[in-house]
């Protein structure tokens, strides 16, 4: 990944202010760990920005290859399978410049991520 110079977290996006701590704190931890690649969010619905936007903010600043992950639980799905990649390649028309590219799949059926909240459901069954 270190070739990319940004990286986009898309997530589904909720009006809900509650349902974006979680996305927050991921795009503030990836900041973290990435410092030197450009780390942004962007939305499905919902939620500001869109893809178009982020994607645009990224260009303006003068990156030129850009990834973008689907900060989603399961890799099932029509947004999945459908909307972000046909999303993805309908805002790469609009950058021909950019080397717009999505990893495939969420970032939820990753083994790590699906043993974090095993762990905590374990946790729970025991503290209850």
């Amino acid at each position: 990944m270190a070739s990319h110079t940004a990286v986009v977290l898309i997530a589904h996006g909720s009006p809900d202010p509650d349902w974006h701590a979680p996305i927050d704190r991921l795009v503030e931890q990836l900041r973290q760990r990435l410092t030197s690649i450009t780390v942004s969010v962007a939305y499905l619905g919902f939620s500001q920005p869109p893809l178009a936007e982020a994607v645009a903010q990224l260009h303006a600043e003068g990156h030129r290859d850009v990834l973008v992950l689907a900060a989603f639980l399961s890799p099932g799905g029509k947004h999945i399978k459908r909307d972000v990649p046909a999303l993805v390649t309908e805002v790469g028309a609009a950058h021909p410049d950019l080397r717009l590219s999505l990893r495939p799949g969420a970032l939820g059926a990753e083994p790590e991520v699906v043993e974090a909240p095993a762990v905590v459901a374990a946790r729970a069954t025991v503290e209850s």
